[in-house]
């Protein structure tokens, strides 16, 4: 995090910090695309309740509503979607052999995308499932709040993050998108139909690496859409 930019390279991400419902503990958000959940079980709960109307011991108010409602996932519900969620295998990157793909990961390596998209991260020791403790992943994203300008700017802030705020979104699984979901649709809304759009509707921190994106010759932006098709 460099939320004064100290480092003069035009990127200032910060963390969110938001307060735990259950413990009123303040924890290091980290879900959502603006990191306003600290942990998968309130991301679970949140998503239950705000997307399907669904109640649990976390999140017992539906939306609209000022009262309880009767709580409808148990605790044993949600540490059971908790477990399967958190466990769920990530993926390998694929075409490693790939010389041109290797050359754009060069590229993006050369045009700063790893200013946000950090491409590892070693994982706690102290994570509940000994399974996940001192791992090191390769996610592409730094879970910090970025400005993004005013391009992918909306009207709802979420906690200290303003509209124009997002988490860096993970890369890894994104060149799957198609086969799994049935089609391409990146960004927040969907607005991006391919990866290049995507790439060109970054502002704000990410203006110098989506120009030197834009600026490459043609050849060479096909090369970095297909390393980041890998991850």
């Amino acid at each position: 995090a460099d939320p004064e930019d100290r480092d003069g390279d035009g990127v200032s991400g910060r963390p969110q910090i938001v307060v735990d419902v259950e413990t009123k503990q303040q924890r290091l958000g980290r879900f959502g695309y603006k990191a306003g959940q600290p942990r998968l079980r309130h991301q679970i709960a949140g998503a239950l309740n705000s997307d399907m109307g669904v109640t649990t011991t976390v999140a017992k108010t539906l939306d609209g509503n000022t009262k309880s409602s009767p709580v409808e996932v148990s605790d044993e519900g949600l540490a059971n979607l908790e477990r399967y969620i958190a466990l769920l295998g990530v993926s390998a990157q694929r075409s490693l052999d790939d010389v041109e793909a290797m050359r754009g990961k060069q590229l993006f390596t050369e045009a700063r995308c790893t200013a946000c998209h950090t491409p590892s991260i070693t994982t706690s020791s102290y994570h509940p499932f000994a399974e996940l403790r001192d791992q090191k992943i390769q996610p592409f994203t730094d879970l910090l709040l970025h400005d993004m300008g005013e391009g992918l700017a909306d009207t709802l802030g979420e906690h200290t993050a303003s509209g124009a705020e997002w988490r860096t979104a993970p890369l890894w699984g994104i060149g799957l998108t198609d086969g799994v979901s049935g089609g391409e649709a990146f960004l927040h809304d969907g607005r991006a139909r391919t990866l290049e759009e995507a790439i060109l509707w970054h502002g704000g921190e990410a203006e110098i690496a989506k120009e030197a994106f834009r600026k490459m010759a043609r050849q060479d932006r096909d090369a970095l859409i297909r390393f980041v098709r890998t991850l």
